[in-house]
């Protein structure tokens, strides 16, 4: 395999970036008008040969690859990505590892819902199954009953996600409202899903995930986690838009904790740039894992709100167009104060 990857670097901001942009000696990072990169890394892979070079953007601005970097994304669930948006957790489960139980009545999921949106969240990410490290398939007849009621209720005022691995679900949410499919196993879980997603013309997020969720955790391995994700993550966007589904409803995300160690999720962390090569969307989600238990100390799931919201304004540094998260008002809050700084001229006090 010869192939050729392109990480942006040398980031600007804020009306730098914009100005840099206009110019042509910088490119806006995955659309975003205000995030631009003047360099980029030319990483050239040969089986287990991996040679890397840094290059100027006004030298690789005419690469394929570059086109896909800093072309404007729009057209997913009528999101501007202009910004960072933010998807709010609504997990209606007994056993996810920071909230479990907290929500599983519907009443309580859906007063959840309404009051992330009210904090803030542009997305309601409703989900019936538990994928924590760990965890066991819920049967088909369980996840509808603990996520359709919530999605029908949210959905009638709300952007509503659903999270879900099953095709049968995915059309049914669809059928109550629901604007986006966030799938975890990136449509390879069912082999229904693929056609629910063309059918039903919903966008949908490909995760990447080593392994199943009961075992992923157990001993994950890559050659270059970076770029045997984005591989990864390629193919499933490709097999997507041969089976039917438009690139500009496809978002990806990298998988931070799902068949990863700490070293290999602070590699996405630090690289995440590259996977605006794929030319769609970005997903993050970090919020309250254990790679920020470990990092901060912190044992408790609940009680890493402070460390998410780092790592979630760092995802946004790097051009992230969707942060998961738990925690919306702290996240939210934090994003105010750095898109501020970005355009003060803006901000009306």
């Amino acid at each position: 395999m010869n192939k050729t990857y392109l990480r942006p670097l040398s980031l600007v901001f804020g009306a730098d970036a914009m100005a840099m942009i206009a110019a042509g000696t910088a490119g806006a990072l995955g659309g975003i008008p205000h995030i631009a990169f003047t360099h980029a890394e030319k990483i050239m892979r040969d089986g287990k040969l991996i040679s890397r070079s840094i290059h100027a953007f006004t030298d690789i601005k005419n690469h394929p690859l570059t086109d896909e970097i800093t072309k404007l994304r729009d057209g997913f669930a009528g999101l501007s990505f202009n910004r960072c948006n933010i998807m709010g957790i609504v997990n209606v489960t007994p056993d996810s590892f920071s909230d479990g139980g907290q929500h599983e009545e519907t009443a309580l999921a859906i007063a959840h819902g309404l009051a992330l949106a009210e904090q803030g969240a542009d997305i309601l990410d409703v989900g019936g199954e538990s994928t924590r490290p760990g965890s066991n398939e819920v049967s088909i007849d369980e996840e509808r009953t603990r996520i359709m009621p919530v999605v029908a209720a949210l959905a009638a005022n709300h952007r509503v996600s659903v999270d879900t691995r099953k095709g049968l679900l995915m059309r049914e949410a669809a059928g109550f409202g629901a604007k986006i499919i966030n799938d975890v196993s990136a449509l390879k879980f069912d082999a229904a899903s693929v056609a629910a997603i063309v059918e039903t013309g919903l966008p949908v997020v490909l995760m990447h995930a080593q392994g199943e969720p009961r075992t992923m955790q157990l001993a994950p391995k890559y050659q270059d986690v970076v770029l045997d994700v984005y591989d990864w993550l390629e193919e499933r966007v490709a097999g997507a838009v041969t089976a039917g589904i438009p690139k500009s409803l496809i978002a990806v995300d990298p998988g931070i904790g799902f068949g990863k160690t700490i070293h290999h999720n602070l590699e996405l962390l630090r690289q995440l740039s590259i996977f605006h090569s794929l030319g769609v969307a970005l997903l993050v989600g970090l919020s309250r894992k254990n790679m920020v238990g470990v990092l901060t100390g912190e044992k408790t799931a609940a009680k890493r709100v402070a460390g998410s919201v780092g790592g979630s304004v760092q995802a946004a540094m790097m051009g992230a167009h969707i942060l998961r998260v738990h925690d919306v008002k702290e996240t939210v809050d934090a994003l105010a104060v750095f898109n501020a700084a970005l355009a003060p001229h803006l901000v009306s006090l």
